[in-house]
């Protein structure tokens, strides 16, 4: 098999695997005052201590939530109704992950102001875009850092320095498809959301970073848990290895970077080889993610045929992969309904190789030459 989502998730690292089943024998409930409890609760705190530290922040601005799409919940439901008094607007893209675009249509639903800025043909938001529509008003800027769909980069740096010039206003990063990927501006984030089993981590484990000044409306009631945020048991054994699942990442970002670029490079060139290719992602863009179409094949019956043959990769997000419409994304960047009907999203790993690459393009040429229709 060749595995080309890694996007949508990731396999665990057998590092990680061997931990988490090794924590499974500590059961106990990290608030219970017994030994058995204590325990649980002494490795959970040691996990955000040591999470805390990799990100260069104090351990109580990491709060530990079940995946990325609770955490950017949580950063933006929860800041918005914790801090209304300061200011009704918000500002965001017409290109972020579901969670976020769900988010803000609730808060949208009871009264706030919505601020949808449009891309760019190269994916991303320019920070003069964010700057012109920045108001007195504005309490939360809340943008992807790279894009899930076209692995496009958007300048966050640049972005946060123009939010922090309005005293009232916070900046969330959705850094779901960057962490362990690419440079991450930590110091500068207010508000940061990552996922661990997009970077080779346990399912059901993710974090929101907060600074401490930050007041926050609890969204899940019945327990003190994580600050009173996120009441409810722990999962004290998927957040106790998430310290290491980051560990690993941050140690072999520079490696796996080059891996990744290698691979997208060769399937990149080798596109060439295939009337009516084209790519999709533009050039500013992450090495883990790339997104291809082909004039004479649509998304689906590609994918289904590429399945068929041990080859997976998506046609659009996960969160957004039961629908058959055209890809959102890529008509917000410009690109024509036929291009937006006919990709594929491949998304890579360290673990990706130049031979699966070359597969993977062998595969795509029979495919069409057997099924496609004439240019």
């Amino acid at each position: 098999m060749i595995y080309f989502d890694n996007a949508a998730t990731t396999p665990v690292r057998r590092e990680v695997a061997a931990l988490f089943v090794k924590l499974l024998d500590e059961y106990g409930n990290p608030d219970s005052l017994h030994q058995q409890g204590r325990k649980a609760h002494k490795l959970l705190e040691q996990s955000r201590t040591r999470i805390a530290g990799m990100l260069k922040c104090d351990p109580e601005e990491i709060i530990f939530t079940s995946c990325a799409s609770e955490s950017n919940t949580m950063a933006i439901a929860g800041y918005a109704l914790a801090n209304r008094s300061r200011g009704n607007r918000i500002i965001t893209s017409n290109s972020e992950h579901s969670s976020t675009t769900a988010a803000m249509n609730f808060l949208e639903s009871i009264g706030f102001e919505i601020v949808r800025l449009p891309i760019h043909r190269d994916g991303t938001v320019h920070v003069e875009d964010v700057e012109e529509a920045m108001t007195k008003d504005t309490i939360l800027v809340s943008l992807i850092h790279v894009s899930n769909e076209t692995g496009a980069i958007t300048d966050i740096e640049a972005i946060a320095d123009a939010v922090h010039k309005h005293p009232v206003c916070v900046f969330h990063a959705d850094c779901t498809q960057s962490f362990a990927k690419i440079d991450i501006p930590f110091e500068k984030l207010d508000l940061m959301t990552m996922s661990a089993h997009k970077i080779h981590g346990v399912k059901g484990s993710a974090l929101l970073r907060k600074k401490k000044k930050l007041v926050l409306q609890p969204l899940l009631f019945g327990g003190q848990q994580e600050q009173g945020l996120r009441g409810g048991t722990e999962n004290a054994p998927v957040h106790t290895a998430l310290a290491k699942t980051i560990r690993l990442a941050l140690e072999e970002q520079p490696k796996a970077d080059r891996q990744m670029k290698a691979v997208r490079d060769r399937i990149i060139e080798r596109l060439a080889e295939i009337p009516g290719a084209h790519v999709l992602s533009p050039e500013n863009s992450a090495n883990s993610i790339l997104c291809i179409c082909f004039d004479s094949m649509t998304s689906q019956v590609l994918q289904n045929a590429l399945d068929e043959r041990g080859i997976c990769v998506s046609a659009i997000s996960t969160c957004e992969s039961k629908s058959n419409q055209a890809n959102p994304v890529l008509l917000n960047m410009g690109c024509s309904l036929k291009e937006a009907t006919h990709n594929i999203r491949l998304s890579f790993s360290s673990d990706s190789t130049i031979e699966e690459a070359d597969k993977f393009i062998d595969t795509v040429k029979e495919i069409i030459k057997a099924y496609g229709l004439p240019l």
